[in-house]
């Protein structure tokens, strides 16, 4: 891995990312200490495009509307109260 000084980087960033692409993981160093990494990207990172907010709104109809807002039925509630549970289970 070959290390480099932010002015040669400046200076020939061109030929530094010819070189990345490549292959080659490049260290840009400030003095003698290390602050940053040049590393090619993968194909996949290349080919793929950034997501998009919304990718999947078309799906948003087929949920029933009232689905997650239904009170739940006395035995529901009894059970979420612990109702069916064993001596010994969560701490009682």
């Amino acid at each position: 891995m070959a290390v480099v000084t932010i002015h040669k980087a400046k200076t020939e960033l061109s030929k530094l990312l010819a070189r990345v692409e490549a292959g080659e993981e490049i260290v840009i160093a400030r003095g003698d200490e290390p602050v940053a990494k040049l590393v090619p990207l993968t194909r996949a990172d290349r080919k793929n495009p950034p997501r998009k907010a919304g990718a999947l709104a078309h799906l948003r109809g087929n949920i029933p509307s009232g689905l997650f807002l239904e009170p739940m039925s006395d035995d529901e509630l009894a059970a979420w109260e612990g109702k069916y549970s064993f001596p010994g289970d969560n701490g009682q």
